[in-house]
């Protein structure tokens, strides 16, 4: 993604005619048919700003930090910045690398506990160190934060150790966070051993766990997970695949809250549609046709199950594998699936380079849908697609619900890098902008009061505590 290419933003249009409405976006989508603005100012224009602890940035791991800029944010808000890789943790090993997918928990006496993946795998400079481990060469895991109500870190350890691309994941309404292997691999050719990869592990939520036995919940498939969702009506868990023609899954777990106890792992179908024939991602280069599925479009779903969760091999050409066996039974077929997060009575998730074809995409990749699933109703609808030239939005990856009703979605296009708000009228807004590198925002989160939003660098890893007018008014 290059600057001079984020000229501007639409979003498809709808024809009322031929689609189902989620009702809160009506208004939006008739002013989309009648060609009104879909863009909002959201906060406020950006501008660049020190973190408030700037002078405590002076030696890290890239260098003098306390005269950069790292973000731009809205008039009023402000941020700190902590937890940068290659500081020393509380346990005594060095803040991993790579800072990825996070959650917040409420912790005792007003402190939010933060749990976060380091998508590190088998060869890096700063591995999650310790012990259990899962496996003994793989360096990635995550790490857990005791934040103070003044956004100052009191303590931090590494909490799973020994996985591998702990990319993104979820939290759960009981506690503890779902972390994600983005793989699927053996450690033999690497780690001279047979431990096999592309599991979600649970890490509690605690600021005293220390480093937690790793379990692969296997019932919940061996692929190249990114992200999950929990429903905290039914406990059932929706999982994302982070590839070309991944699919989306249901995890229904044996025993509500307890997915080491094992359960059955479903995949999404379209009613009526054999596998949704890559037309999810409205371009031609993978199957599809420019607007053929409308921003508001829904469809009815339903749900096929997977009878081997746990394949000994995964295999393109061979079809070999989970989304292999959902997609011979027409499962859905998303353009690579990452971010998913449960909010507002439903699951966002994220098709991060589907839709139609950007305009400076070598691969005939598009610039990111996000899909609203919605489980009382089992309906499927698409909710944002990005404009070809991807000047508002370009590959959207993690996603978030905000206390005040809005999603916010962390970029991954290169280039210059947003946290992008969606607000509930459909309208899109920059929120932050990353001025330090061109590394992707990731684990975006907001504190159990609402109060704080928490955000990484991926590269240098930087955690990053934002507050301010969260009351203004957003148009």
């Amino acid at each position: 993604m290059s600057f001079s290419r984020r000229k501007f933003l639409t979003i498809a249009g709808v024809s009322a005619a031929s689609v189902t409405m989620v009702s809160p976006l009506e208004a939006f989508y008739t002013r989309v048919a009648r060609g009104q603005a879909v863009r909002s100012t959201g906060f406020g224009r950006l501008e660049p700003k020190l973190p408030l602890n700037a002078p405590e940035l002076t030696n890290t791991y890239v260098g003098d930090l306390s005269q950069k800029p790292l973000l731009e944010l809205p008039p009023g808000f402000n941020y700190r910045a902590f937890s940068i890789t290659g500081q020393t943790m509380s346990d005594g090993s060095l803040v991993p690398e790579r800072h990825d997918g996070m959650a917040a928990f409420p912790g005792s006496r007003n402190t939010t506990i933060l749990v976060r993946n380091h998508e590190a795998g088998t060869s890096s400079p700063y591995p999650v160190s310790g012990s259990p481990r899962y496996s003994a060469g793989a360096q990635g895991g995550t790490t857990t934060l005791v934040i103070g109500p003044n956004r100052e870190v009191i303590k931090d350890f590494a909490s799973l150790a020994g996985t591998i691309r702990n990319c993104a994941g979820g939290p759960t309404p009981w506690g503890s966070w779902i972390s994600c292997e983005e793989t699927f691999s053996v450690s033999t050719n690497v780690l001279k051993d047979d431990t096999k990869h592309g599991y979600n592990f649970e890490v509690i939520a605690n600021p005293n766990s220390g480093l937690v036995t790793p379990v692969p919940l296997k019932d919940m498939g061996r692929f190249s997970h990114e992200a999950i969702a929990v429903d905290p009506k039914t406990g059932y868990v929706y999982e994302t695949e982070d590839r070309t023609d991944s699919c989306f899954y249901r995890f229904v777990p044996n025993v509500k809250g307890e997915l080491a106890e094992g359960g059955t792992l479903y995949a999404l179908k379209v009613k009526g549609t054999e596998n949704f024939a890559l037309n999810t991602t409205n371009n031609p280069n993978f199957g599809g046709q420019i607007e053929k599925i409308k921003v508001g479009q829904t469809f009815d779903v339903e749900w096929v199950k997977i009878d081997n969760p746990d394949p000994e091999q995964e295999s393109i050409q061979n079809r070999l594998g989970v989304r292999y066996e959902a997609q011979s039974k027409g499962a859905a077929i998303f353009f690579r699936g990452e971010g998913a997060w449960y909010g507002n009575g439903v699951i966002y998730f994220v098709a991060t380079q589907a839709g139609a074809p950007a305009v400076d995409a070598t691969n005939g990749r598009g610039n990111g849908q996000v899909w609203i699933y919605d489980p009382r109703k089992e309906k499927l609808t698409l909710y944002v697609e990005a404009d070809s030239s991807g000047e508002l939005l370009d590959e959207p990856d993690n996603v978030t619900v905000t206390p005040f009703g809005d999603i916010f979605l962390c970029e991954d296009g290169g280039g210059v890098q947003y946290v992008v708000g969606v607000n509930k009228q459909g309208e899109l807004y920059q929120f932050a902008k990353n001025v330090i590198s061109d590394a992707e925002f990731a684990g975006g989160c907001f504190s159990p009061d609402g109060r704080t939003f928490f955000v990484n660098i991926y590269n240098p890893g930087i955690t990053c505590a934002i507050w301010g007018p969260w009351e203004r008014h957003r148009s």
